[in-house]
């Protein structure tokens, strides 16, 4: 499964390709860049029948709550 991550450090945004059993490919892109690159492979929205960052899986965990105390 390809996964597709926006990194960015104080100076640069970088996307980052990465692959199981393969060394990562990251390199530097500017917003608009990133944005074309998620809707290329299909991780910009919900797809019938691909598996991306917005499937909801059944044995996926809950996010985590946010805690409303102040400390």
């Amino acid at each position: 499964m390809l996964v597709i991550r926006r990194l960015v450090d104080r100076r640069r945004a970088y996307t980052a390709l990465l692959l199981p059993g393969e060394p990562p490919r990251v390199f530097p892109t500017s917003d608009h860049e990133h944005a074309r690159i998620l809707q290329i492979y299909k991780q910009d929205r919900p797809y019938d029948g691909i598996v991306n960052d917005f499937t909801e899986l059944p044995d996926a965990p809950a996010p985590a709550r946010r805690s409303s105390k102040a400390r």
